[in-house]
């Protein structure tokens, strides 16, 4: 349902320009770094990806650590990235714990199931790092004046999109950490309920990897999320008046 009403969501966004990519990065801990383009060009690289991922030509390895995994009785996790792409800045709120866009964005896909860490921009990599290769640098560039920017450009894009819980026109980049499946047929031990003796867990079947399928559904849930952000700053009653509303707010941040 979340994937449905996302869908719905991505529709909304694309009527501003707004689009949205969903790929996987890793699997199984195995790292699989995303082709350089433009997003029709990822789009359709995603597509022809039977893992979903940015490189098509790693496919077959990473079917064959499926298959291996499948025959040792094991199961795989992963991790997808999705990138928002044409935002405006000023998405969410930095006054309103609970209305903060990071905050909302970061529960949405918690709450998926399997995922178990959520990352925006660097995510942890940025404790690791000084402030000095964290924090992007801003540029003014008036070729890009009329972009969503206004021509505040930044070389970097460390902060993932998100400062102080609003956009900041650059691309919303969120990965998602996803468990690997908890069935196996090589079952752990556990405990009979009525006896409190061990006995292994029982098995019926299991997929090996749901990496890619979680590639989707995360991609439609930040959609979803993101749309929300769209409609409570430029209001509900009608696309036309919507429309009317961000043309507004850009003509008055221009004029500032």
């Amino acid at each position: 349902m979340r994937v449905a009403a996302g869908a719905l969501a991505r529709q909304l966004l694309a009527e501003f320009g707004i689009r949205t990519i969903g790929y996987v990065v890793e699997l199984g801990g195995v790292a699989v770094e995303p082709q350089p383009g433009t997003l029709d060009a990822q789009l359709q690289l995603r597509d022809r990806s039977e893992i979903y991922s940015l490189d098509p030509g790693r496919d077959e390895e990473f079917k064959s650590l499926i298959d291996a995994t499948r025959k040792a009785g094991d199961t795989l996790g992963g991790v997808v990235e999705v990138r928002v792409e044409g935002l405006p800045f000023g998405l969410g709120t930095h006054s309103q714990w609970d209305r903060k866009l990071d905050g909302r964005l970061a529960q949405a896909v918690m709450a998926v199931q399997a995922i178990k860490g959520v990352e925006i921009g660097l995510g942890f990599e940025a404790a690791r790092r000084p402030g000095s290769q964290v924090h992007d640098p801003i540029h003014y560039d008036p070729s890009q004046a009329d972009g969503p920017t206004l021509g505040y450009v930044r070389p970097t894009n460390n902060a993932g999109g998100l400062e102080a819980g609003m956009t900041n026109g650059q691309p919303l980049v969120v990965r998602a950490a996803k468990k690997p499946i908890s069935t196996l047929a090589k079952p752990l031990d556990s405990v009979n309920l009525k006896t409190k003796q061990a006995e292994s867990a029982a098995y019926e079947r299991s997929d090996v990897c749901a990496v890619p399928a979680a590639s989707v559904i995360v991609e439609n849930v930040v959609a979803f999320e993101v749309a929300r952000a769209l409609v409570e700053k430029f209001g509900n009653d009608s696309l036309q008046e919507m429309k009317a509303r961000w043309d507004l707010f850009h003509a008055l941040a221009r004029q500032r």
